[in-house]
């Protein structure tokens, strides 16, 4: 697989709860990460005293974060609002050339910052809320 360009790596968000996403704006960077807790079942009779984990069981999770140029858009404003109204929407992740990954997240974070000579950036952080689906390309 070729090399892929970071800017192809794409948060989308549900704009109104009718499956019409749009990617949040200004977004400069972006990240997902997926996490799965383990279970320990190790005992007396583990071979050789090695750890031993329960597959299939533990939770799943993902993550979610981004950051960029703060630009007061459509999509600016409906991640203020799914914040302050505890909101779980939909969200999804565009990774490229590889597929699409969708479901409900939590927005646990949003943070704005600036200084005297420069733009006015943001941070968003969520964490996801049910399961989650994948598409490959």
């Amino acid at each position: 697989m070729a090399a892929q360009n970071g800017k192809d790596l794409l948060i989308k968000l549900d704009m109104n709860g009718s499956g019409t996403f749009e990617t949040i704006a200004g977004l400069r960077a972006t990240r997902i990460s997926f996490n799965a807790e383990s279970v320990d079942v190790t005992s007396l009779e583990s071979s050789g005293g090695w750890r031993e984990l329960l597959g299939g069981a533990g939770v799943k999770s993902a993550t979610i974060s981004g950051s960029g140029v703060f630009k007061d858009e459509s999509t600016d404003e409906r991640a203020r609002q799914i914040f302050f109204d505890g909101e779980v929407p939909e969200f999804q992740v565009i990774i490229p050339d590889f597929g699409t990954v969708q479901g409900a997240f939590m927005i646990t974070s949003i943070e704005y910052a600036g200084s005297y000579n420069g733009e006015a950036t943001y941070e968003l952080a969520m964490a996801s809320a049910g399961a989650l689906s994948f598409t490959a390309v």
